[in-house]
């Protein structure tokens, strides 16, 4: 029988408790960046001081690499369990080796963390940095299930610190464009949507070696369809912003079996209060994804094919038979957008810890839908 990595083996029913633990509704808070962050990093001249506490994500990599290259950026400290793991962040980013997490917390010197553990140990990461004043950039998913993000979304609300997650769709030229579309009615009244991401990750064995933590669902809180699915939830509820999702349900499966008690693809779908209804794909056991988004409405119908725009809006002329280009500038990275921040920039556009949280949540009702085949009223 296969392991996880404790060395305990695991079924689905048991990898699937902490996300059926997750139950907590959430509430959302205005979006404000903290006036204390521009006050504590003025006198520094915008420049801040950072830490990697975990490097154990498959993006702590690509964050490392970002971190190294942002002008205003030291990193003082890395952080991890393993510290083969810490080596190879502290090799790109610099800094010395943390002994514990309070050294990082500690240190008035360190103005924010990125955390890139494994997702089981955010809840313990989580409220000692929080609570000494450190900004928090988490890595998606910020807790196992709803209910713990509902928890550490509550810990950022009470010390005020600035945080940032790695939902990296809101910051793409053709999503700013269909968020302003939705947002100005061009569509008129949304009926149905359809959102895709999904990779073939089971399929070329991405999680075999160092991020197979990420396919054992004890540490992760989840499995493909969580994984990837939870960005297409993310840029769901951003487009829908201002129209509550009353229920949801859906189905989640396996077909390869790569990696035991992980679920490898699911369709999860959700009903509005208006009454338009989102169909949502994750899944690591695709060839492609021509097709990731589709909404239609009573004015118009929008697609993105192979990452380009093509409208049907009769009241702007758009028929569809070539791309829309007219976009506007994308965002930076979000961990760049976090940088900004914490650095004392005014009005940056940041997922709030209560947004990552209901976006979690939804996933866990998901879940908790296909387990039970029901409707899951949120």
């Amino acid at each position: 029988m296969n392991k996880n990595l404790s060395g305990n083996s695991i079924t689905r029913k048991k990898a699937l408790k902490h996300i059926a633990a997750g139950t907590a509704a959430v509430v959302a808070a205005p979006f404000a960046i903290p006036s204390f962050a521009s006050a504590k990093t003025s006198a520094r001249d915008h420049h801040i001081t950072l830490a990697m506490v975990g490097g154990a994500h498959i993006h702590a990599p690509d964050f490392a690499n970002r971190m190294a290259r942002a002008e205003n950026v030291t990193t003082k400290y890395i952080w991890d369990p393993s510290r083969d793991t810490a080596e190879r962040r502290r090799e790109v980013t610099g800094g010395q080796i943390a002994e514990n997490v309070s050294q990082i917390a500690n240190d008035p010197e360190v103005d924010g963390v990125v955390i890139c553990s494994q997702t089981n140990l955010h809840t313990e990461l989580v409220p000692e940095l929080a609570r000494a004043g450190k900004h928090l950039f988490i890595e998606k998913p910020v807790g196992l299930n709803g209910s713990e993000a509902a928890a550490i979304a509550e810990i950022v609300n009470e010390t005020g610190v600035i945080f940032q997650t790695g939902y990296f769709m809101r910051s793409q030229a053709v999503n700013l464009k269909i968020k302003q579309l939705i947002a100005d009615g061009a569509l008129g009244d949304i009926t149905r949507i359809r959102l895709s991401n999904v990779h073939s990750g089971a399929i070329g064995g991405w999680f075999d070696g160092e991020w197979r933590w990420m396919a054992d669902v004890e540490q992760a809180g989840v499995g493909a369809f969580g994984d990837l699915g939870s960005h297409v939830f993310d840029l769901l509820l951003w487009f829908m912003e201002g129209d509550k999702p009353e229920a949801c349900t859906g189905h989640i499966g396996t077909v390869l079996n790569r990696y035991p008690g992980c679920d490898e693809y699911g369709e999860g779908m959700v009903r509005f209060e208006s009454g338009a209804v989102a169909v949502v794909a994750g899944g690591w056991v695709d060839h492609a994804n021509p097709n990731q988004v589709e909404i239609s409405g009573t004015k118009g119908h929008l697609r993105v094919t192979n990452g380009r725009l093509y409208l049907r809006i009769p009241q702007m002329d758009a028929d569809a038979s070539q791309a829309w280009d007219d976009l506007p500038e994308s965002l930076k990275h979000p961990i760049e957008l976090f940088f900004d921040a914490v650095a004392g920039t005014e009005n940056v556009p940041l997922i709030t810890a209560d947004e990552a949280a209901k976006v979690n949540n939804l996933v866990t009702q998901i879940y908790n839908a296909h387990e039970q085949s029901i409707w899951v009223e949120l």
